[in-house]
């Protein structure tokens, strides 16, 4: 597509969200826009913003859910980073066409709007979002 992008968030995977909340929103200073369950993800997660980008916090319900396992095998950190698209479908479409491996086959709902994942075989191990955010 040809829509310019914009980085919407970084995610990052804490063992405990009001620790994050403690290091990212206290002592940082960034404004807490959301906090909400994704029980479908299988996460508590929160969104933090500053100036023009917003950090994500995702803690596992469960050690056995995606996220869970992900805390297990690789530690807290960078989980992902999110792009913005006004149209994820047709982007969707688009990114099928030019040959990229995608998680979801169709747009799911998550804490920023609209969502879906490309494998991250398609960008050197890096997991990539793209979300369809409310205005």
């Amino acid at each position: 597509m040809t829509t310019k992008k914009r980085i919407h968030h970084i995610a990052l995977v804490v063992r405990n969200l009001d620790e994050g909340l403690r290091f990212y929103r206290d002592k940082l200073g960034l404004r807490l826009d959301k906090l909400e369950t994704v029980e479908e993800q299988g996460v508590k997660a929160a969104l933090l913003s500053m100036d023009n980008v917003e950090i994500e916090l995702l803690e596992p319900l469960s050690d056995d859910s995606g996220i869970g396992r992900y805390l297990d095998r690789r530690g807290e950190g960078l989980h992902h980073i999110c792009f913005t698209t006004p149209d994820i479908r047709a982007e969707m479409a688009d990114l099928k066409g030019r040959g990229v491996e995608l998680l979801d086959q169709e747009p799911r709902r998550g804490l920023a709007g609209l969502i879906c994942f490309m494998h991250p075989r398609a960008h050197a191990g890096v997991l990539v979002e793209l979300v369809e955010a409310p205005e």
